[in-house]
C-alpha cells in the first residue's frame, strides 16, 4: 500500500525527485550521524549527485536541497527567508551548519559535486554523502537514491523486493483486483482506500491529513493568480497566472462569454500551480512537484465549478486519485528520470480523472475507465526541460494535463465503464514505453525542448 500520507506530501519547488528527495536523503544521512552518535565528530560532509541529479541538479535546486538537509531543514516545514540564508553562509561563507547547530566548513567547489560520468547502477537520482572527521578521516559514507515523488531509499534497498506490506482489510495490487473487491464488498474506491488508511491510524488523523493537501493546494493557486514577476533560474520566464486571473476576472460578468472559457480557469489554476513550483514555493507533491498542478486544479474545478461540491467530496477525490497513483507507483514509475513524463503527468492526470469521477458520483467502473483514458492518453510523453528548469515544457503541461483529466471523467461518465484497454494494461505499456525511452529524454536535458531551444 501506498499511503495518501505518501502520495501527498507537502513540501517546496522545484522538483519532488530533485529538490524535495535529496533534501530528505541528506536529513535522513543527518539522522544516522545524530543517532550514531557520530554527528560531533564531523567537520566536513561531502555531497555528490550523479545521473539525472547531475544533469540537471542547478536547475532544479538539488544541489541547494541537499545542503538544507544537512543542516536539518525537511521539505514541509522549510522557511524561505532561513533557507536562503543557511545557503549564502554555506556558499558566501564557508559554513555550514549542521544540523542547525554547529558550523562546520564548506566549500562549495570540493564538498558539493555534480558528476556526470559516474554510473548509477540502481537509479539515475543518485547521490552520495561522506562525512570526515577534523584529520580528514572517513567517519560515515551513505547511498541515496530519489526514486520519484520525493520518496527516497538506500541505494542497496532500490532493488530488494519491498518488506512485507501490513496487514490491511482490502489489500491489492491491480486495478482488476480493486474493482473486485469494490464489487465483492458493495464499496467504492475511495471507501477501499479509507479503510485501509484507517488500519494504519485514526480516521480523524487521515481526514486531517487529506483537509490539510487540500488547503495547501487552494492556497497555492490563490498565491500563483496574485504574484507577477519573472521565474528564477534564467530563461526569464515571465508569470502569467496573475495576468490570465485579472483578464478572466474583468470578463466574469459578460454577457458574450465564450462556452470555452471553463478551459481558461482550469488552465490558470495549473498555471498558477507550476509558477509557484517554479519559483521555489509550497506545493503539494501529486504525485511530483513536476505535475504538482493537475490534480489541484481538477480539485478546484470540482469545487469552484461543480455544484453541488462538498468537503466530503474533495476528500473521496482525493482518496480515489490515492488508489491510482499507488497503482501507478507500484506497477511502473511516477519518476520522470525512469519514464518520461508520463509518468507524472500521465499520472497526474489519470489520477485527477479518476478522483474527479468518484467525486461526481461514479461507479468503480466508471472511475478505473476514467484513469485508463487519461494515462491512455499521455504515453510516450518525454521529460526534457529546457535549462534543467521545471517551467519550459512544464507549466503549460500541467494545464494540458488538467484538462485532459476532466474530458477523460467526463467521457468515462458518459459510459457505463464498459472499455477494451484496462487501467493495468495501460500503466504497464507506461512502464514498458519508459523502459524502451532513450535516456536523454528521461529527465537529463540532453535531449527534444532542451537541446532545440537556443539562447540567444
Amino acid at each position: 500500500m501506498i499511503s495518501v500520507f505518501e502520495l501527498f506530501k507537502i513540501g517546496i519547488g522545484p522538483s519532488s525527485s530533485h529538490t524535495v528527495g535529496p533534501m530528505r536523503a541528506a536529513a535522513s544521512f543527518l539522522s544516522t550521524l545524530t543517532e550514531a552518535r557520530e554527528i560531533d565528530l564531523v567537520s566536513r560532509v561531502r555531497t555528490e549527485l550523479f545521473g539525472s541529479l547531475a544533469w540537471t541538479g542547478k536547475g532544479h535546486g538539488s544541489d541547494r536541497a541537499a545542503v538544507l538537509g544537512l543542516c536539518g531543514e525537511m521539505p514541509d516545514t522549510v522557511d524561505a527567508d532561513r533557507a536562503e540564508v543557511l545557503w549564502s553562509e554555506a556558499v558566501a561563507g564557508g559554513q555550514l551548519l549542521l544540523g542547525g547547530y554547529r558550523h562546520i566548513s564548506f566549500t562549495l567547489e570540493e564538498d558539493l559535486i555534480l558528476d556526470t560520468l559516474s554510473p548509477t547502477p540502481q537509479h539515475p537520482n543518485t547521490m552520495a554523502f561522506t562525512a570526515y572527521d577534523a584529520g580528514g578521516n572517513v567517519i560515515r559514507v551513505e547511498r541515496w537514491c530519489s526514486v520519484g515523488g520525493g520518496f527516497v531509499a538506500r541505494e542497496s534497498e532500490v532493488a530488494r523486493p519491498p518488506a512485507a506490506p501490513p496487514k490491511l482489510p482490502y489489500a491489492f495490487r491491480t486495478g482488476k483486483g480493486l474493482l473486485s473487491l469494490c464489487q465483492k464488498h458493495g464499496l467504492s474506491i475511495a471507501d477501499i482506500v479509507l479503510a485501509n488508511e484507517s488500519a494504519l491510524r485514526p480516521a480523524t488523523e487521515v481526514n486531517a491529513h487529506m483537509d490539510a493537501v487540500i488547503d495547501v493546494m487552494m492556497a497555492c493557486i490563490d498565491r500563483g493568480m496574485r504574484t507577477h514577476g519573472e521565474l528564477p533560474g534564467g530563461l526569464k520566464v515571465k508569470r502569467r497566472a496573475a495576468k490570465i486571473f485579472e483578464t478572466l476576472e474583468a470578463n466574469r460578468h459578460s454577457n458574450s462569454k465564450a462556452q470555452h472559457e471553463v478551459m481558461d480557469w482550469i488552465s490558470l489554476y495549473a498555471i498558477a500551480v507550476n509558477e509557484e513550483n517554479a519559483a521555489g514555493g509550497r506545493v503539494v507533491t501529486a504525485p511530483t512537484n513536476g505535475a504538482a498542478g493537475v490534480v489541484p486544479a481538477v480539485l478546484r474545478y470540482y469545487r469552484d465549478h461543480c455544484p453541488p461540491a462538498s468537503a466530503e467530496g474533495m476528500r473521496t477525490f482525493l482518496l480515489t486519485a490515492t488508489a491510482i497513483g499507488s497503482l501507478c507507483k507500484m506497477n511502473a514509475s511516477i519518476s520522470g528520470a525512469e519514464v518520461g513524463c508520463q509518468g507524472e503527468v500521465g499520472s497526474a492526470c489519470s489520477m485527477a480523472a479518476a478522483g474527479l469521477a468518484a467525486a461526481l458520483g461514479g461507479t468503480p467502473r466508471q472511475v478505473e475507465n476514467a484513469a485508463e483514458i487519461g494515462m491512455e492518453h499521455h504515453l510516450g510523453m518525454t521529460c526534457d526541460p529546457i535549462g534543467g528548469l521545471v517551467q519550459i515544457p512544464c507549466i503549460e503541461r500541467n494545464a494540458f494535463g488538467a484538462v485532459k483529466a476532466i474530458n477523460a471523467a467526463s467521457l468515462a461518465m458518459l459510459g457505463d465503464g464498459t472499455h477494451l484497454v484496462t487501467l493495468d494494461q495501460v500503466i504497464a505499456t507506461m512502464r514498458e514505453t519508459g523502459e524502451d525511452m532513450q535516456s536523454k529524454y528521461r529527465e537529463t536535458s540532453q535531449g527534444g525542448l532542451a537541446v532545440n531551444y537556443v539562447e540567444c
